[in-house]
């Protein structure tokens, strides 16, 4: 999984005064959790750009100078109106340790179920899964290419053995339904039709999620 390098320093002082004094000069307050004890310190807000605003999952490799620890985000904070990272929980990475996190799925390629009138259903948008830090993937790449209207893909296909997967086997990730304009063709009659569902890193424009994403 990628790691983005955030430049800080510790906090000698974690009072009120100081943490306004801190996002004041467009630093962000922030912890880490997991060591032996609660590690505070501060960075530019600027440092968390590619860490935060992204969809993607990131670990994150802490420099305080003489003190390096790899994390990853557990919690973050904004501002109600500005939107400004107020901030920012961590927790501590150890090779023999399991950490739990959220990783996004994508979409590979065009579902012909999708060209013939159904309705793509993107149901479960992150999955929650369990491993080693050097085990964790960077995303589920999901093929969608042979889902015809009525199909779907489950948690069960993406088991792996470098991971835990913390859903049912059962989970609907993502599916096609029928839609009264959906017609039922031969795989022959298929070939050569245009895909109306882009992938690649995207979510198709015909997606829909019932249910809202996954938070767990």
């Amino acid at each position: 999984m990628k790691s983005i390098k955030i430049k800080g320093s510790e906090r000698e002082s974690v009072g009120k005064k100081a943490t306004k004094a801190l996002r004041n000069a467009g630093k962000v307050p922030c912890v880490v959790y997991g060591g032996e004890k609660p590690l505070h310190f501060s960075a530019d807000e600027l440092s968390f750009r590619d860490l935060v605003y992204t969809p993607a999952a990131h670990t994150a490799k802490i420099d305080l100078g003489g003190t390096k620890i790899r994390a990853i985000m557990q919690d973050i904070q904004f501002h109600p109106v500005t939107d400004n990272i107020l901030h920012i929980d961590f927790y501590q990475l150890f090779d023999d340790k399991e950490v739990t996190l959220n990783i996004p799925v994508r979409l590979q390629g065009n579902s012909p179920g999708v060209r013939n009138g159904g309705r793509l259903l993107f149901r479960k948008r992150k999955l929650a899964i369990k491993a080693l830090p050097d085990k964790l993937p960077d995303f589920f790449d999901i093929d969608i290419s042979k889902l015809k209207i009525g199909d779907n893909i489950t948690v069960e296909s993406l088991l792996n053995d470098d991971f835990e997967i913390l859903h049912p086997d059962t989970t609907v990730v993502v599916q096609v339904k029928t839609q009264r304009a959906a017609v039922v063709v031969d795989d022959e009659d298929e070939e050569g039709e245009e895909g109306e569902v882009t992938a690649e890193g995207g979510d198709a424009p015909e997606a829909a999620s019932e249910g809202g994403e996954s938070q767990e």
